[in-house]
């Protein structure tokens, strides 16, 4: 596949390389990554041709954001492609040598306050602009209103009200004035799409777990749904956030956490069958979600310019039906699922 062909990201007249990058590494995730690093990384992957970004203040406590920003803004902003989150304003700490950074092993010192009314939204993406030196981003994500981060269901229907009576009306002026070129909502488990649909009109959805090559249940329902009214597809965290790069290995990460004994055998079974077929398990990663008409691009990160090189190679390995046919025979694909 080529990792350069540009597809239409759902409602949007946005047009997204099929392989982006993703940000949350580069916001120090799993380790700190240095300056001059994730500057190399970025810059790797503007000359291998990838034009579509993605980062969020959430990522290093926009640590991300502003390194994006550094590669970014001197280049020439109709050649490139970037999206952003809303749903979380950042805020100055008194201690920063006390302050705790949370699941970050890096980044800055930046308090966080989840806010989806409409000032948070407009304030979030002001701030963005600043960080990020800019004068227009192109694609806006609703972030993290889920369960996974906000534990209870009154406090995920107080939030999705909170969106509905204000920062959907932001979403939808920004768009209107031209400041963006769509907004969608940023999905890390079953269950949302519907909820999300149900509330606002929405142009896509950023896709961070539900849909690899080791979850496919979203085709049951909500994909197709999506699929009536036009709403598009990113897939990000398409190695399942690790486990689908490096292989069943010791300590390898499944949704941000060690893999299960039974994620590691279900992925070791997946492997095996790659190796038959000479594939690499990343190649089969990466393109696996080009099968469903709606995906227009998917968006892993890297935290170093080899791991750039890696996946755009990956992307463009030749993989025989043979394999997603093999695959589905041993029941480690659905049956029904789409594959390129």
């Amino acid at each position: 596949m080529d990792p350069l062909a540009r597809r239409r990201l759902g409602r949007t007249g946005v047009e997204v390389t099929q392989l982006g990058f993703g940000g949350a590494g580069l916001g120090d995730l799993f380790e700190i990554v240095p300056d001059a690093q994730a500057a190399a990384t970025l810059q790797a992957a503007w000359d291998a041709g990838i034009r579509y970004y993605d980062t969020a203040p959430w990522y290093g406590l926009t640590q991300s954001e502003h390194r994006f920003g550094r590669a970014l803004y001197r280049r020439p902003r109709r050649d490139f492609v970037l999206s952003t989150k809303v749903g979380r304003t950042m805020h100055a700490v008194h201690d920063a040598e006390a302050f705790d950074r949370g699941k970050w092993a890096g980044g800055l010192p930046f308090r966080v306050q989840f806010d989806y009314s409409y000032d948070g939204v407009m304030r979030s993406f002001e701030d963005s602009l600043q960080r990020l030196g800019l004068p227009r981003i192109d694609l806006l994500v609703i972030h993290d209103l889920d369960f996974g981060y906000h534990q209870s269901a009154p406090r995920v229907t107080a939030l999705l009200t909170e969106l509905h009576n204000g920062g959907a009306r932001a979403l939808a002026e920004l768009k209107a004035a031209g400041r963006i070129g769509g907004f969608g909502a940023g999905i890390n488990e079953r269950g949302m799409i519907p909820r999300f649909l149900d509330l606002i009109d929405l142009d896509f959805f950023l896709v961070a777990m539900p849909y690899t090559l080791l979850d496919q249940d979203v085709l049951d329902s909500e994909f197709p749904r999506c699929a009536e009214r036009g709403v598009g597809f990113v897939i990000g965290a398409v190695f399942a956030s690790g486990i689908l790069a490096t292989g069943a290995v010791q300590g390898a990460r499944y949704g941000y956490a060690p893999a299960s004994p039974v994620v590691l055998a279900k992925v070791a079974r997946i492997e095996a069958v790659c190796a038959r077929h000479a594939v690499p398990l990343a190649a089969a990663a990466l393109q696996f979600p080009f099968g469903h008409p709606s995906v227009a691009a998917v968006i892993p990160g890297g935290l170093a310019p080899d791991h750039v090189m890696a996946n755009v190679a990956a992307f463009r390995h030749p993989i025989p039906p043979a394999l997603w046919a093999e695959l589905k025979h041993e029941g480690l694909l659905r049956a029904d699922a789409p594959t390129p």
